[in-house]
């Protein structure tokens, strides 16, 4: 697998605990583009997603309570957390470029509206696979 190409586009994911983030960013590095998570909700930084290498793109992946749990069986979740981590990416959601909700969706439906997103605003993909990215802690597992 090659290394990131500078002059490809920044596409950073940012969104709650277990919305895809790793999963998206693993997917969208597999077909060429340069996207990188942003761990936002553990921050009380609320411009952390721009403050390193502002990206050219921000994606926001929410997700609800049930497929929090649902994807993070060994976290206990609760609805106080929740908007804790929604005031922490308040400025993220409102500065996001595409704002997906995958609660009810595959990881491969989150991809295909990730990309097509980024398709329809020409942004550049490396003609190869991009080196994969440490995950940010989730366990969803495709099936």
């Amino acid at each position: 697998m090659g290394a990131v190409q500078v002059n490809l586009d920044l596409v950073k994911i940012v969104g709650v605990s277990a919305a895809g983030k790793s999963t998206l960013v693993a997917g969208l590095r597999r077909l060429g583009y340069n996207a990188r998570p942003v761990a936002q909700e553990h921050s009380q930084v609320p411009d952390m997603w721009q403050r390193i290498r502002p990206p050219n793109w921000l994606i926001f992946l929410d997700a609800d309570l049930a497929a929090q749990g649902e994807r993070r069986p060994d976290v206990s979740w609760d609805e106080p957390w929740r908007r804790t981590e929604l005031k922490r990416l308040a400025h993220a959601r409102v500065h996001a470029d595409l704002v997906i909700d995958t609660s009810l969706l595959s990881p491969e439906s989150v991809l295909t509206r990730a990309v097509s997103f980024l398709r329809v605003r020409c942004v550049e993909a490396a003609p190869e696979p991009l080196v994969e990215l440490p995950r940010t802690g989730s366990v969803w597992h495709q099936a």
